[in-house]
């Protein structure tokens, strides 16, 4: 008995799970066994690392990693060298058990996404910790845990989902072996996530691109809650929770597609006429232009004592069109005029209401905020002053302008919302291990839009609703066979400028050039 030791091991928590709102699995732990070691009880790490490698696969990065811990560990505490060891790879190593004292294989929980590449850019995956995590955790809490999240809802709620450590006091014999539990202080599992997302939705949406890279956000404008969270190309998450070969890491990483690239998130693009319905509104509500005011569209546009012409998607132009024709064909020639009227300070001002040029606080890390222009951010940011054509073209939605695919959901619902302003959101409730109870996460107001006249508002929405519905609506084709209504606004936004005769030709361009839609 005097040989043997009495020891503190920590019992690492098991992680919370993660569903869709439906109860479907996204996220689960499957039980799986690892090969640790305990550098106390090693003589030599370097011969035992070299022995093992007779009888087992590994790979220099399992070595480095190692290492790593290796440095910043206390050594009476067991280290990981190997996961997700096959059946065959324990029975190899058991035979030979004996020649290996202090090394040994645990069986515990393996984070799995039964569903691979679904939402992966909303969901995430975990990771191995490594020497950044370290610097950053608290480390009396991850002793034992292995694992942590790296991005999306796995890293944004890596407090629920982790849970607490555990502490047992053992009596282990002098090679390492346990004997007996003295005492057991049990670790508190993570809580488990319920989403907004519905997968159903999410597959059917990522399903319709097809081929196309891209982004779909698809937003409850009552709440909040993100049903449909798509960014394409997307990637399996599974290879990169236990460490992704570093080929297939670099296929990934250098692909031209960009599939680790979080479009929905991260994405900014100029929106194009999709920013239309807001420019309008703007006109109406700051007594700029009346519904049944009138412009002719010759299919170009210039500016007084000017001879540039800002061209109209449509060469011919549309003729005499009010505000309703001109969102409902979506006319550029009557945006270019209407924002010269509001000039640059007013449109500003106006779009900052519904969030645009600021993040949304969707709650998965790593928003950004696109950028609305200003007088004054050109001033700091290129040293020059604001020129007239700027004005005219940030009407449609080009230039400066740029905006995320979940910015430009969240500033829709407001407007669908008549000014009621939302953060999307993503986590549905939590529930605590062991319990069937759920613990709502409430929608969160940001603000809400100060409205002049609502009638302002019913004509734009009406306007939106013909785009999809109406005769000469440019979305007319999805509304055709609806069995519902639907109010929209399609939008195209060139990648590169044209030369002032040049024609638009997408077959002879990289696709890369095209406009995006």
């Amino acid at each position: 008995s005097e040989d043997n030791r009495v020891k503190l091991q920590p019992i690492p928590p098991n992680r919370g799970l993660i569903f869709d709102r439906n109860g479907i699995v996204l996220a689960e732990n499957l039980p799986s066994y690892r090969l640790e070691i305990t550098p106390e009880q090693i003589d030599d790490m370097g011969t035992t690392l070299d022995a093992l490698a007779t009888i087992l696969d590994i790979r220099e990065v399992d070595r480095t990693r190692f290492k790593k811990l290796l440095a910043r560990k206390p050594a009476f505490e067991a280290i990981p060298l190997l996961f997700n060891l096959s059946d065959e790879d324990v029975a190899r190593f058991s035979v030979n058990r004996h020649r290996f004292p202090g090394v040994d294989i645990t069986a515990g929980l393996a984070r799995h996404y039964p569903l691979g590449n679904q939402a992966v850019h909303a969901l995430g995956y975990v990771g191995r910790i490594d020497e950044q995590a370290l610097k950053e955790l608290d480390t009396s809490n991850y002793r034992g845990t292995t694992h942590i999240g790296k991005i999306g809802i796995e890293k944004t709620y890596e407090e629920l989902l982790h849970g607490k450590v555990g502490l047992q006091q053992v009596e282990t014999t002098a090679q390492g072996r346990v004997l007996r539990i003295l005492n057991r202080n049990p670790p508190v599992s993570g809580k488990n996530l319920y989403l907004t997302l519905d997968s159903r939705v999410q597959r059917a949406a990522e399903e319709a691109f097809g081929d196309k890279a891209g982004a779909a956000v698809a937003l409850d404008p009552d709440n909040g809650d993100i049903i449909a969270f798509v960014s394409l190309p997307t990637y399996d998450p599974n290879p990169f929770v236990n460490g992704i070969d570093y080929d297939a890491y670099k296929e990934l990483r250098e692909d031209d597609r960009e599939p680790l690239f979080n479009r929905g998130l991260r994405g900014q693009y100029p929106p194009g006429s999709t920013i239309k319905p807001f420019i309008g509104l703007a006109g109406l509500e700051l007594g700029i232009t009346g519904g049944h005011s009138k412009t002719y569209c010759p299919g170009y546009y210039m500016l007084p004592g000017n001879t540039r012409k800002y061209r109209d998607w449509k060469r011919t132009g549309h003729g005499t069109v009010d505000l309703d024709d001109s969102i409902v064909q979506s006319c550029d020639v009557y945006f270019y005029d209407l924002a010269l009227s509001l000039g640059i300070d007013n449109m500003h001002d106006y779009l900052g209401n519904f969030g645009f040029g600021r993040a949304t606080g969707i709650d998965i890390m790593g928003e950004l905020a696109g950028l609305l222009p200003s007088r004054e951010w050109k001033r700091r940011r290129h040293e020059q002053p604001w020129f007239p054509g700027e004005t005219i073209i940030t009407g449609i939605g080009q230039g400066f302008f740029l905006t995320t695919p979940i910015q430009l959901a969240a500033a829709t619902a407001a407007l669908a919302n008549g000014g009621r302003m939302l953060a999307p959101n993503i986590v549905y409730a939590e529930q605590a291990a062991n319990t069937t109870a759920l613990i709502p996460h409430l929608p969160r107001q940001l603000v809400n839009i100060t409205i002049g006249e609502q009638y302002h508002w019913d004509s734009v929405i009406n306007s939106m609703i013909d785009v999809v519905h109406g005769a000469r609506g440019t979305a007319r084709a999805i509304g055709k066979d609806s069995t519902y209504r639907i109010a929209g606004k399609t939008g195209t936004a060139q990648v590169f400028g044209l030369k002032q005769e040049e024609e638009y030709d997408a077959e002879t361009l990289a696709v890369k050039l095209r406009d995006h839609a």
